[in-house]
């Protein structure tokens, strides 16, 4: 690669900003000798959340996940925002795992954050508590390639339970 700013981004998206990760696999100090602006990562923070937000699916949750990796450095609520207006549109027409696992995901993205409106907040808690809701008051529906084992369920009341400590989450969070 010529061009030292596209390695930099190479290495900034590759481990989603995180210099921690960098470190961990021995590139940090690459990275940090191309002396790239805090504008410039802001950038390619909002680039990523951009192609994560649109790659978002509930057969693949690879894009929820990097955006989940990304809160953790990068503090904004478009993450939360767009995750949540995913969910409410595509989410309650999945099975029951991948509701759960979007519920679960919105959750710990939420945690992640040291600061959220307190209208955000309320407004996602509202959508995971209704993912959630549906997930235990309807009967246990699993799509082909989704098996209970993967995702440490035994059965649907395994399932219930895991929802319910997520509700619990939730209204724990909120006081």
């Amino acid at each position: 690669m010529s061009n030292p700013l596209e390695r930099a981004k190479e290495l900034f998206t590759t481990y989603d900003g995180n210099t921690f990760r960098m470190y961990r696999e021995g590139v940090l100090e690459e990275y940090k000798g191309y002396d790239i602006s805090e504008e410039i990562e802001m950038g390619w923070f909002n680039e990523m959340v951009d192609q994560y937000t649109r790659e978002l699916s509930i057969r693949d949750w690879a894009a929820v996940d990097r955006l989940d990796l990304i809160a953790a450095n990068y503090q904004d609520e478009r993450i939360i925002r767009n995750v949540m207006t995913f969910a409410s549109r595509n989410v309650l027409s999945s099975d029951s795992i991948v509701k759960l696992m979007y519920a679960e995901k919105m959750i710990e993205i939420i945690m992640k954050f040291k600061t959220i409106s307190a209208d955000l907040k309320l407004e996602a808690y509202k959508i995971i508590y209704t993912i959630l809701e549906d997930v235990i008051n309807r009967p246990l529906e699993i799509d082909t390639g989704h098996e209970l084992e993967n995702y440490s369920l035994k059965d649907k009341r395994s399932l219930n339970e895991r929802a319910k400590r997520s509700i619990e989450r939730i209204k724990s969070d909120l006081g």
